[in-house]
């Protein structure tokens, strides 16, 4: 929920990188909610919560991806594959679960080996 949470609190923020696990983790709870959206709209019959849900987190989800996107090396212009039907698609999931780019890249420094670093004392 961690990661959630945090995706949502920088959710304009396109700069910087995000390491894998914090982007799946934020895919996951983000499909979990909509799926149990999805259910009280089917339950209530009246389809707009998942909707509005929905639209609500276009813009985190999009931020979340684009520094995805920026740890493997990548501008967060290639979400555009998702345009492309089926090969668009699979190409940028491959691209999201490639592993981080040692060290710094363009977009800032690696946030796998900030986190490995031990705290100063």
């Amino acid at each position: 929920m961690e990661h959630y949470m945090n995706a949502l609190r920088s959710y304009a923020d396109f700069s910087g990188r995000n390491r894998r696990k914090a982007y799946w983790m934020f895919v996951l709870i983000n499909t979990l909610i909509s799926i149990a959206l999805s259910f009280v709209d089917e339950l209530i019959g009246f389809y707009i919560i998942s909707n509005i849900y929905s639209l609500a987190l276009l813009i985190p989800s999009l931020s979340a991806g684009a520094r995805r996107l920026h740890d493997t090396g990548r501008s967060g212009w290639w979400q555009l594959l998702w345009l492309v039907p089926v090969i668009g698609w699979i190409v940028l999931i491959v691209f999201l679960a490639q592993d981080s780019h040692e060290g710094e890249n363009d977009y800032g420094p690696n946030p796998k080996e900030l986190a490995a670093e031990p705290a100063a004392v």
